[in-house]
């Protein structure tokens, strides 16, 4: 069954305040929020961010929380949506007929790409064992290419979360150096799909695009 996202779980609070500043903010001074930049230029933004930081500072941590404050935004910012995977909807997405081109029209801005069923896991911290990924916040940049913050190990029983960003085109080539296709299974953990790397991880961005439009579609 879905579960909570990221944004249930730390930006419920300020989808009633903070959100609604930025947005208007944003209007009123001709600025696409989508531009990271222009949006940490922001003062509510700015405000934002000072409300989430932890008392005791997290070092470079601060990028992370940046980064997921800007997707957290710009998903609330294009209506919410929260595509919830199941383990078979999963296993469309990392197959072959989902490396077809997609129309970006009609695509959602943003939104939360939730894997139901732990079935794709990665090394995100050096030495540590692997975790799960619950999703990933998926948005295009102004540029036209993707933005994907990867959510790694949410659970109720833990404290916070990992999280990995990767920005860029779609990924040319689908296949690790070793040759072995993307998403195969690494870990010695049977049939579940792993992440190697940040080209994979956007790669998945891009192929939620398919299942967001339809979504999308269906909501209109």
């Amino acid at each position: 069954m879905p579960h909570p996202t990221p944004t249930d779980l730390i930006f419920s609070r300020f989808t009633d305040t903070a959100f609604p500043a930025i947005q208007k903010a944003a209007a009123q001074g001709g600025i696409d929020p989508a531009e990271r930049d222009a949006f940490l230029m922001l003062p509510d933004a700015v405000t934002l961010l000072r409300d989430l930081r932890p008392e005791e500072g997290i070092g470079e941590g601060m990028d992370y929380i940046v980064a997921l404050a800007h997707h957290a935004y710009l998903t609330w910012d294009a209506g919410s949506l929260t595509l919830s995977l199941t383990p078979e909807e999963t296993n469309d997405v990392l197959g072959e007929r989902s490396l077809a081109r997609h129309d970006p029209a009609g695509t959602p801005r943003a939104y939360y790409a939730q894997f139901i069923g732990h079935q794709i896991w990665a090394h995100v911290i050096a030495d540590e064992a692997a975790e799960p990924l619950d999703g990933c916040f998926v948005h295009y940049a102004p540029d036209g290419s993707l933005r994907v913050l990867g959510i790694f190990g949410l659970r109720p029983e833990r404290f916070g979360f990992s999280a990995v960003e990767a920005i860029g085109p779609r990924p040319a080539a689908q296949v690790r150096p070793d040759g072995a296709p993307f998403f195969s299974p690494s870990l010695g953990a049977g049939r579940l799909h792993t992440l190697a790397g940040s080209d994979e991880l956007l790669e998945l961005g891009w192929r939620t695009l398919i299942p967001a439009h339809a979504a999308s579609s269906r909501a209109a």
